[in-house]
């Protein structure tokens, strides 16, 4: 054997001499905290800006796309086609910039790939929900068991100062 372990022999002991690892013993963890506690806190994705206007201008296209393929099945000249293609673009742009301000009800018909633009309807409820409700922009959760553990820590340090001053007299 190797290493000094398990038998020196496996003769006459009716195993084959074979040793295993002990699996169901238990290391102690180097570290106390089972998990780090700052990656707990929820955070809310943002959406990145430049994929929700690329996907706001592809909207556009494809609408003017429509028309383009309509106006050419139709027979329309060429001039009047660029024309008409162009002022909806303009109009459907214009109206994009107006709506971006007031997206009510934003999420409800967005699919599981449309990411960015959930996770905006998403912040935009949110934040509806937190001017409803009358909470804070800078409220912190658990912020209220931590004053109260700061208030008890005050008043034993308050005490212990206060109560050497007494048994001095």
């Amino acid at each position: 054997m190797s290493s000094n372990v398990g038998l020196s022999t496996p003769r006459g002991s009716g195993t084959s001499g074979y040793v295993q690892r002990n699996l169901s013993n238990l290391r102690p963890r180097e570290t106390f905290a089972p998990y780090p506690t700052s990656e707990l806190k929820h955070r809310q994705r943002q959406p990145n800006a430049e994929i929700l206007e690329h996907d706001r201008l592809r909207q556009i296209e494809v609408q003017v796309f429509e028309l383009r393929d309509k106006l050419e099945d139709d027979g329309v000249d060429e001039d009047d086609i660029e024309a008409q293609t162009e002022a909806l673009r303009r109009k459907l742009d214009a109206e994009g910039h107006q709506q971006q301000g007031k997206d009510e009800g934003r999420g409800k018909g967005l699919k599981v790939h449309q990411v960015h633009e959930l996770a905006k309807a998403k912040i935009e409820e949110s934040e509806r929900l937190r001017k409803a409700l009358g909470i804070r922009e800078d409220y912190e959760e658990g912020g209220h068991w931590k004053k109260g553990e700061e208030r008890l820590r005050e008043g034993v340090e308050g005490r212990g100062m206060d109560g050497g001053a007494q048994r001095d007299r």
